[in-house]
């Protein structure tokens, strides 16, 4: 169609062409007038040969004869020369002659030009009405999707959750003959990177309906009444497709789902409220049997709208976790595959990227399968991917050192065995994989990495210990070193060990200010907050004194560390054998 439209088009342009050319010829070709002289002109007065004459102020004046001829003549410029001319019965015109043929011309090329301009916007791929529409919603139909169950590593229960849908967008008929009703909508919640995105794209891929991408914020405009308009839209042209059926997944909701305020709302939040009421409504008109399922995304659950959540709307909610170690080394076997590996435990790896998402799983492949190629390797192996997870971790590693003082290199090493030795003393349980005292890209002076084990709870005890491994950098800083000349090298550590805390105190009811309360449920609440605040800071102190005692009671061992840093740079699980005196 759009070839046959191309053609069709070649005609205006082709006559566009020919006016111009006519239009050229007669307005400017023809200016060229044959001259007589005034003699003859008043010859041709007394034979009234004469039908009209063109007055103007120019030297030259026209002069059009009965049979339509037209030449030039002088002008006399006499007073009474227009008078003379009427009285021999001679219409005096005093604007100058125009041809009809060039206004013609130039009409037919303004048509041309015009209609040229139209098929051409109609055969572009620019909706007609909205060109410069604001409201217009720039989405895609995926006819069918690449991905199905199979491409999904883990999360079997969310999988599970779901397969009902695809049964019902396959039979829709077969639910309805048991009066069955389909979720309308379907929330998926978790942690970003868990593949929720994905989930989506599955139950489409598998059940071989449209699939109909949006991200929040394309709802989100500066114009009150847009995002509701492109809600719409969106709906429009999932009910119009050819199937009848379609997965529609919205990514962020929270960006339009967010609770609503109560009268206290400015511009840009009734903007938002009239696109989430514009999205309820059209989510209250579905039929059951439209074969139309919406999905969406979202990072924080308890930020949503109740409207949005309950039973009608999105009425299932599925929590996409974190993948455990059988999923991690599923995720593992799914991204290696296709590659060239080498000598690779995939067993080890699933337990050293404990709480990796899929998405920083892929990313840890990814990375190893770069370098691996860099290197000109035949195989990725176990070094490249060792290499990739300091990457992916801590950054690059700088290859310019001859910057560092020794006194700075003795720091970091003193820090980071501190980090290691009490963990290894607090959290047996979890390895100590690799310290170094290289700096690397993401601006660490040097780094531990430790692999916590999989847990589904963290209790007291162990968020204590983990605070002591934060503080023992700081700790063994100012027992080498003396309090005054400590460094800004544990600024990291202090953030995460005070957010630590002030969970514990505010979120888990670990703390003695406010018990069992819950901080969030108390904002409302004029709290003293400086009891929590003093509470947090004897709780921390008293942690680091415990984790100073520990190490001069290891002072050989933190000795033994630091100076095995200080000699090889990075030390690996292998080397650190603990000496007990």
């Amino acid at each position: 169609m759009n070839k046959i439209k191309n053609k069709f088009i070649l005609i205006p342009v082709l006559t566009a062409i020919v006016f111009l050319g006519c239009s050229i010829f007669f307005n400017y070709a023809l200016k060229t007038k044959d001259y007589k002289s005034y003699v003859l002109f008043l010859n041709d007065i007394s034979n009234k040969n004469i039908s009209t004459v063109y007055i103007t102020n120019s030297p030259k004046i026209s002069v059009k004869l009965k049979n339509g001829a037209i030449y030039e003549t002088d002008n006399p410029r006499t007073n009474d020369f227009k008078e003379s001319l009427l009285k021999n019965n001679i219409s005096v015109s005093e604007d100058t002659p125009y041809d009809n043929r060039g206004l013609f011309s130039t009409v037919g090329l303004v048509i041309s030009i015009i209609a040229i301009a139209v098929m051409w916007l109609k055969s572009s791929n620019i909706p007609s009405k909205g060109i410069l529409a604001v409201d217009n919603l720039d989405t895609v139909e995926v006819g069918s999707t690449d991905y199905n169950f199979e491409s999904i590593a883990g999360n079997e229960e969310a999988k599970e959750s779901v397969k009902d849908l695809v049964d019902f967008l396959k039979k829709p008929d077969k639910y309805a003959s048991y009066g069955a009703r389909m979720p309308k909508g379907v929330i998926l919640y978790g942690e970003p990177g868990t593949g929720k995105t994905l989930l989506a794209k599955a139950v489409a891929g598998e059940a071989g309906v449209p699939f109909y991408a949006v991200s929040g914020s394309d709802f989100i405009q500066v114009y009150v009444g847009v995002g509701a308009s492109r809600i719409r839209q969106l709906f429009k042209k999932a009910r119009n497709n050819s199937t009848g059926k379609a997965v529609i997944f919205i990514d962020e909701i929270d960006a339009i789902g967010k609770k609503r305020d109560s009268g206290k709302s400015t511009g840009g939040s009734d903007e938002r409220d009239q696109t989430l009421n514009a999205l309820l409504t059209e989510m209250s008109g579905f039929n059951e049997k439209e074969g139309i399922i919406i999905m969406a995304a979202t990072n924080r659950l308890d930020m949503l709208d109740p409207a949005l959540l309950r039973p009608g709307r999105f009425d299932r909610h599925i929590e996409i976790m974190l993948p455990d170690i059988s999923a991690r080394e599923k995720i593992l076997d799914l991204h290696l595959k296709n590659k060239p590996i080498g000598n690779i435990n995939i067993k080890e790896w699933a337990q050293k990227t404990s709480y990796f998402s899929g998405a920083k799983i892929e990313n840890l492949v990814n990375e190893a399968a770069i370098l691996a190629c860099k290197e000109n390797s035949k195989n990725i192996n176990d070094l490249h991917l060792d290499k990739a997870f300091s990457i992916v971790l801590a950054g690059h590693e700088k290859k310019n050192r001859d910057y560092i003082k020794d006194i700075d290199r003795k720091i970091t090493a003193y820090h980071e065995a501190g980090h290691a030795l009490v963990s290894l003393k607090v959290l047996p349980n979890e390895t100590v994989s690799k310290i170094t005292i290289i700096p690397s890209t993401k601006g660490a002076g040097g780094y531990t990495l430790s692999i916590p084990e999989d847990n589904l709870y963290q209790n007291k005890n162990y968020l204590k210990n983990r605070i002591m491994v934060l503080l023992g950098g700081r700790a063994a800083e100012e027992i080498i070193f003396g309090a005054d000349y400590i460094t800004t090298g544990a600024h990291n550590d202090l953030k995460r060990s005070t957010s630590i805390s002030f969970n514990m105190v505010t979120q888990y009811g670990m703390g003695e200010t406010l018990g069992l309360l819950n901080m969030e449920e108390l904002l409302n609440l004029n709290l003293n907050q400086d009891e929590i605040v003093k509470e947090c800071k004897e709780f921390i102190d008293s942690i680091y004194e415990e984790v100073k005692t520990l190490l001069l009671n290891e002072k050989h061992n933190l000795e033994n560390i630091t100076n095995l840093l200080l000699e090889k740079e990075t030390l690996y699980k292998e080397d650190l054998v603990l000496k007990d005196i």
